[in-house]
């Protein structure tokens, strides 16, 4: 079944994120053979939590630390998102990387916190606009892949969600072709494959960069993406419900 993510990054008020799920669940496009996921910020998952009840529509975090509680100020715990109404949380957004610092060994322990917790976690990895152009893009996935998911059982990543996302085409309007997005989708499930437990054919591997309504349905036929990770377009209810009818169109074809 095809994913689609919302990430709303900083965007929204508790009120704002209401009003959207009350909005996109007017447009009926749940229910398409779609799992359609919202991750707003986190003081407003509760509010689209509440807002979401007794539809389809999940509810994710777009981070998280790797303890249930402490003295961590400005952090959010596993814990803490599940009581709100998340099942899923982002680990890895290539923003956390790059500007709060976020290695791979944090990103491990955050992904053995998911796992630990019983949340979903959507792995992001990807490669900067210097490293594509330095030819590197497929030895920067495999570290981060192997990094992050070190010491995790295979059959466990079997129930992850990963999103490729080139950050070179993050907030851009620049698009990685269907060509690239399958390249590195088919090298990104020939990783999954070599773990094992039928990995390459459970985890759902996303396309994250300037994903919009026109071209999800061209994004969604190539064999290996299975879904989207949608950043500015998924902060208006019609343009995200267009991108998930998009996506369950191109994978009935």
């Amino acid at each position: 079944m095809p994913v689609v993510a919302a990430n709303w990054k900083m965007y929204k008020t508790h009120t704002q994120a209401r009003d959207f799920v009350g909005a996109f669940k007017a447009e009926n496009c749940l229910g398409l053979g779609v799992t359609v996921i919202v991750c707003p910020s986190p003081v407003c998952v509760a509010a689209a939590g509440e807002a979401a009840s007794g539809s389809d529509l999940g509810i994710g975090g777009q981070n998280m630390y790797t303890e249930n509680e402490g003295a961590f100020t400005g952090e959010m715990s596993p814990v803490q998102l599940k009581a709100a109404g998340c099942k899923y949380v982002i680990i890895g957004h290539s923003e956390r990387r790059k500007i709060f610092g976020e290695g791979d060994a944090l990103l491990n322990r955050k992904l053995k916190a998911c796992v630990r917790e019983g949340l979903t976690p959507i792995f992001c990895v990807g490669e900067t606009l210097e490293e594509r152009d330095g030819g590197k893009t497929e030895a920067v996935v495999e570290e981060q892949l192997a990094k992050g998911l070190e010491g995790i059982p295979a059959a466990t990543v079997a129930g992850f969600i990963v999103a490729y996302e080139p950050v070179w085409a993050i907030g851009t309007g620049r698009t990685a072709t269907p060509e690239q997005a399958q390249e590195v989708h088919a090298f990104i499930r020939g990783f999954l494959k070599k773990l094992g437990a039928g990995a390459d054919a459970s985890v759902p591997v996303l396309y994250g960069g300037s994903v919009k309504p026109d071209n999800t349905p061209v994004l969604m036929k190539c064999p290996d993406v299975d879904g989207a990770l949608v950043g500015g377009a998924s902060l208006d209810p019609k343009s995200f419900a267009a991108i998930v009818r998009g996506a369950a169109a191109a994978k009935k074809q």
